[in-house]
């Protein structure tokens, strides 16, 4: 008897088990060439052995190598959001650094008043808006 749903679960089956088998295959060889400890010369031998026996050295690299494949990828993305942490709070420095704060907005307006090149209400207008942000 011929059951069509049947070779069509099949053939999903089939997909899905391929797209899974590249991406664990790709996670292999990022992890592989992102590594700092493996030397040159091992990951030339690990890309060999995984380019020519795929299934087989995907499988034993698992083996081998995979406890530190989770703690490379979390140290990874510690460092990576240090390193955005760092940038957000130094250009975050850089931004106030360059406007010099309220209090020297506020010096400024002062003297621009006291020199007469703006008015009271200009003034005024000028100290709501600094003391407001």
């Amino acid at each position: 008897m011929d059951y069509p749903l049947l070779n069509v679960f099949f053939t999903t089956m089939w997909v899905f088990l391929w797209i899974l088998w590249f991406f664990l295959l790709f996670r292999v060889f990022g992890d592989l060439f992102r590594d700092d400890t493996v030397s040159n010369w091992g990951k030339a031998g690990w890309s060999v052995f995984l380019v020519l026996l795929p299934f087989l050295g995907v499988f034993v690299y698992l083996l081998a190598r995979g406890k530190g494949m989770g703690m490379r990828e979390g140290a990874r993305m510690v460092q990576t959001e240090q390193q955005f942490r760092a940038y957000v709070q130094a250009t975050a420095a850089e931004t106030r650094a360059g406007s010099g704060g309220s209090v020297d907005d506020l010096a400024k307006l002062a003297d621009l008043k006291n020199h007469g090149d703006i008015t009271e209400e200009e003034y005024r207008r000028a100290k709501d808006k600094v003391l407001a942000a």
